[in-house]
């Protein structure tokens, strides 16, 4: 027999979020819409200034930024998909789009990084004149826009991969515009215009490290890993711990989205129990699951006496 999931956990894992403070969700909701007007504001602005200044620099830091834009609308996009409720075919609603915003995000962002790269070399082979002074200034206000985005997500950045995907990009960024500020100081006093070259490429590489790991988180969740905030021998032993759970099995974790999980486990309950009990003692390990970063379980009870009939036994 199923329990149902619908049951007491549900809704109390909808009033737990609301009560107090505003959701993780709608807070996220409006740190994109910010992040995405900031930054688009500047990625026009160093743009005009890195063709007028000749600078590669600065033309990689806006493709950066560029990528940041595309990536903020991309998870934006993907937590309003993620709240569209379930339908007949698609009956977990569109909450993976979300872990698909952030593969989409990384790999758009290796790419960006492979042409830039190519510029950046030849300019460091060939290096043309740059206006130091300039680049420094508008890398100056890049930082300050950054910063002030990072902030925007700091907050939810644990709740979420793509929050935390965006609060690292825009830190990242941040130290990436300081580095061409310096470029640019030292181009305006000695001239030496390979720098540009050379400090373009190591934004690329600082952008290569960072997106690594979004690249390999999401497509873990992609391939339904076990999400990187659940341990699963951790939560078997939560469960096991509870008076009257004699055996758990078959448990697979997965991720819904990047800010839901959901389980499911075969369970034999101490057999002296009643079905009442046995439902109140589900009901139990469902608000502990819930405290572990499971939103949605899912338990079948069997005795102890079952033959296997299970496929992955």
């Amino acid at each position: 027999m199923h329990s149902h999931e619908h049951g007491h956990d549900h809704a109390h894992s909808h009033s737990g979020h609301h009560h107090h403070q505003v959701s993780p969700a709608d807070a996220a909701n409006s740190a994109f819409i910010a992040g995405i007007v900031l930054n688009s504001a500047y990625v026009v602005v160093q743009v005009i200034a890195g063709l007028m200044t000749h600078s590669m620099a600065l033309l990689s830091d806006a493709g950066h930024n560029l990528s940041d834009v595309a990536s903020l609308v991309l998870s934006l996009l993907a937590f309003r998909l993620a709240r569209v409720k379930p339908t007949n075919s698609f009956t977990y609603g569109y909450k993976k789009t979300t872990i698909l915003a952030a593969l989409t995000n990384a790999v758009v962002l290796l790419i960006t990084i492979g042409v830039l790269g190519y510029e950046s070399v030849d300019r460091l082979l060939h290096p043309r004149p740059v206006q130091g002074g300039i680049v420094a200034i508008v890398a100056g206000i890049g930082i300050v826009i950054n910063l002030a985005s990072a902030l925007l997500f700091f907050r939810n950045k644990d709740h979420d991969l793509n929050t935390r995907g965006a609060y690292l990009h825009l830190l990242t960024d941040a130290m990436v515009s300081l580095g061409v500020v310096i470029a640019g100081i030292i181009i305006s006093f000695t001239s030496w215009f390979w720098l540009d070259g050379a400090v373009s490429i190591v934004v690329l590489l600082v952008i290569v490290a960072g997106t690594w790991s979004l690249l390999t988180d999401s497509l873990k969740l992609s391939l339904d890993a076990v999400p990187p905030n659940v341990d699963l021998p951790e939560i078997e032993e939560v469960i096991t711990k509870i008076t009257g759970v004699q055996s758990i099995h078959h448990m697979h974790i997965w991720a819904m989205s990047t800010t839901e999980n959901a389980l499911t486990t075969h369970l034999v309950l101490d057999d002296k129990l009643n079905f009442d009990q046995k439902m109140q003692l589900v009901g139990k390990i469902k608000h502990e699951l819930l405290h572990n970063n499971i939103q949605h379980a899912t338990i079948e009870l069997e005795s102890a006496d079952m033959p296997c009939e299970d496929a992955d036994c």
